[in-house]
């Protein structure tokens, strides 16, 4: 089996860990890559999710090769074999520590902000991971946890060799790995989009996550809206404590709710204040069919069908409403916008494609952000051409270094600080919503 991206692997590598979920464990992802993983493994068994940090000891010539891993408590694991194999001297390995003890040190700093580690004492530790090359950064992290008191830890990835699963089977508890192939050549081979995870998003992801959600926060996971015919929509819904607006995000290009990018700005949206809905515009029985991607009118029908039901939620009920649009589901947000008038304060696009809106973009009322990333010059060419047809107040804005997916680090943070301060300026001002009370169309 070949893997999407991460948050796919984290959810197939969830169905091999339901029985789990009785014992009430905490869910600890290895950071960057096991963390959109994790998130999903944590969602699923309805547990806490924390971060380990871990670094691999790279060898001096060739740093993809680990000789060992140390953990964020100062455990350390090295493979003497591999170490004596590549000539690793002494003075290197200590030189190899240092750095990556000073990197260890970074991360725990951005990561925890504050947050206290989770006591794991008497309890079940989930280890997650995107996968299993070598197995010792899971290794450190497994004798890190012992030490720290678990009961019992379980190595949970979704790929990984077979000399990694023997070697981890040696000392935690259980090992649960979805797929092993019979010659791993590497981990990214088993994941369409296996793109470096950023520090952005692992936070929003801790962000996203129950129990770094704000205290007296609403969240509501995999909400459904009954389309007929046995379809249904599915949406997960944050509503910070005094939330001031809501923004729904309309997904695009095969994209869903479980985006990691979107659930990045979204993320920052909720510590601003703002409630945030990520609603999939597609059944699960569509979401196949590469046809009903482009077929922008349907989205922005059911568009305004969830903008109808979040109005008459009783936790969203009167607040202003935003969209914001990523490819697709940008057109799809104009043209929503353009039919529902005034009862849309704002529109973000990230990376979108606002010309498939077409003659209907001159009828858009709210001010709109059209962001672009300067590296990709195709669909900023289109953004231009969209711009000069809008009406409403509107800016194009450029994200230096970006290039489509915003993967560039930093980029996706610049992308969600824009939105936010967009949302800040056009959402407060509106008034309730005329649609507040009308039942779900």
């Amino acid at each position: 089996m070949v893997f999407e991206d991460r948050a796919h692997a984290g959810r197939a590598l969830a169905e091999r860990l339901t029985g789990f979920a009785a014992e009430r464990p905490i869910v600890f992802a290895l950071p960057r890559g096991g963390v959109p993983v994790a998130f999903e493994v944590a969602r699923a068994l309805n547990a806490p999710l924390d971060v380990l940090t871990v670094r691999k000891l790279g060898a001096p010539r060739n740093p993809e090769l680990a000789v060992g891993a140390v953990a964020e408590d100062g455990t350390a694991v090295l493979d003497g074999e591999m170490a004596r194999r590549v000539g690793v001297s002494q003075t290197q390995l200590h030189e190899i520590i240092d750095r990556e003890a000073r990197e260890l040190r970074r991360r725990i700093e951005r990561y925890r902000d504050g947050w206290e580690p989770m006591d794991v004492r008497g309890r079940t530790a989930i280890v997650v991971d995107d996968g299993l090359a070598t197995g010792l950064t899971d290794l450190a992290a497994v004798r890190a946890l012992r030490a720290r008191g678990a009961a019992r830890i379980v190595v949970a990835v979704p790929v990984g060799s077979r000399e990694a699963v023997a070697r981890l089977g040696r000392e935690a508890d259980e090992v649960v790995c979805h797929t092993i192939p019979r010659e791993l050549l590497g981990v990214g081979q088993w994941y369409e989009d296996f793109a470096a995870v950023s520090d952005e998003e692992v936070l929003a992801l801790l962000a996203q996550a129950g129990t770094r959600i704000p205290d007296e926060s609403f969240t509501a996971r995999d909400l459904a809206l009954e389309l007929g015919d046995g379809r249904q929509l599915h949406g997960d819904l944050t509503v910070p404590r005094g939330a001031s607006a809501l923004v729904i995000f309309a997904h695009g290009s095969g994209s869903s709710r479980h985006s990691t990018r979107n659930r990045a700005v979204a993320a920052t949206l909720q510590a601003g204040g703002l409630a945030t809905l990520l609603f999939d515009l597609l059944s699960e029985g569509e979401e196949g069919r590469r046809e009903l991607v482009f077929d922008i009118p349907l989205l922005a029908d059911r568009l305004e069908l969830v903008t109808r039901w979040a109005s008459a939620a009783p936790q969203t009920h009167g607040l202003p409403i935003g969209y914001f649009g990523a490819s697709t589901g940008a057109a799809a947000a104009l043209l929503a916008a353009a039919d529902l008038g005034a009862l849309v304060g704002a529109v973000v696009s990230r990376g979108g494609r606002p010309d498939l809106a077409g003659d209907r973009l001159p009828e858009v009322a709210a001010p709109t952000l059209l962001i672009v990333g300067s590296r990709d010059p195709d669909v900023l060419e289109l953004n231009r051409r969209a711009a000069s047809l809008l009406r409403c107040p509107h800016r194009l804005e450029l994200v230096e270094g970006a290039g489509h997916l915003f993967e560039e680090p930093g980029t996706l943070a610049t992308v969600a600080r824009l939105a936010l301060g967009w949302f800040e300026e056009h959402l407060h001002a509106v008034g309730v919503s005329p649609l507040a009370g009308a039942g779900a169309g």
